[in-house]
C-alpha cells in the first residue's frame, strides 16, 4: 500500500521537483498539489493523505497557519514544514502549530525521503541544524529553582513519563524499545497515550513540554 503525500508550495517548479523525487519511489504516491495553505487544507480534508510537505511562505494562508488548520481539524495527516529558512521564529511557530517535523529544502534527496517515511510512521524528523538550536535554546535558559508545573504532565503514568523523557532526547520508537527492553508495538502504544494525555498532535510538541517543564534538561 502506497504512502500518500500532498505537496504544498506556491512555486510550481518546486512542486514539480518534489513530486518527481517522491514518485520515483515505489512506496510513495503524490495525490495532490497546493499553491497555498487553504488549498492544502481542502486537499487534506478530501484526500486524507499520510503526509503533507508544507512550505512556510505562501500567499492566502501561509504554511504555519495551514498546519494549524489541518491539526485543529483532527486529521491524522502528518505535516512536514519544508522551507529554505531555518529561523527560530519559523521553527517554534511551526512546532506549536502541530507540525510533525521541520525540514530544509537543501537537504539531500535520501534524507527527504527518509523524513517522509518517518513522519508517516509517527516519528518526528527534524533537520539536524534545527535540532541543535532547539535544544540549545532550552539549555541556555537559566535553570529555575523548581520545574514549571504543567497539569498535563501530571496526567502521565510513570512509564509514560519515562517515554516522554526518551522522546525528548530524540530517540525513535525502536531505540526507546531497546532502552526499555520492550517491543516497538508497546512503545508505540505508550507514545500514543502520552501524546493524548498531553493534548498534542506530534512528538515535537511533547518535546517542547518536556523542556519547558524541566522534565528534561540535557
Amino acid at each position: 500500500m502506497s504512502l500518500t503525500v500532498v505537496v504544498a508550495d506556491d512555486q510550481s517548479l518546486v512542486r514539480l521537483g518534489l513530486r518527481t523525487i517522491l514518485e520515483n519511489e515505489p512506496d510513495i504516491t503524490v495525490v495532490g498539489e497546493a499553491e497555498d495553505g487553504v488549498v492544502a487544507y481542502e486537499l487534506v480534508r478530501r484526500l486524507q493523505p499520510d503526509v503533507v510537505l508544507m512550505d512556510v511562505r505562501m500567499p492566502v494562508l501561509d504554511g504555519i497557519a495551514g498546519t494549524r488548520r489541518i491539526v485543529q481539524s483532527g486529521a491524522s495527516t502528518r505535516v512536514l514544514v519544508l522551507t529554505t529558512f531555518d529561523l527560530d521564529s519559523y521553527v517554534y511557530e511551526a512546532l506549536k502549530a502541530g507540525a510533525s517535523g521541520f525540514l530544509l529544502k537543501d537537504m539531500p534527496r535520501n534524507e527527504l525521503l527518509h523524513a517522509v517515511r518517518m513522519a508517516a510512521a509517527g516519528e518526528s524528523p527534524l533537520a539536524p541544524s534545527v535540532t541543535r538550536r532547539l535544544i540549545t535554546r532550552f539549555l541556555d535558559q537559566p535553570v529555575p529553582g523548581a520545574p514549571v508545573q504543567d497539569p498535563r504532565v501530571r496526567r502521565l503514568s510513570d512509564r509514560e513519563t519515562e517515554v516522554l523523557r526518551l522522546v525528548a532526547r530524540g530517540l525513535s520508537n525502536a531505540e526507546i524499545a531497546e532502552e526499555l527492553v520492550v517491543s516497538p508495538a508497546t512503545v508505540k502504544t505508550h507514545v500514543a497515550s502520552m501524546l493524548h494525555k498531553l493534548d498534542v498532535h506530534a512528538r515535537l510538541q511533547a518535546t517542547l513540554i518536556a523542556y519547558e517543564t524541566g522534565l528534561v534538561r540535557r
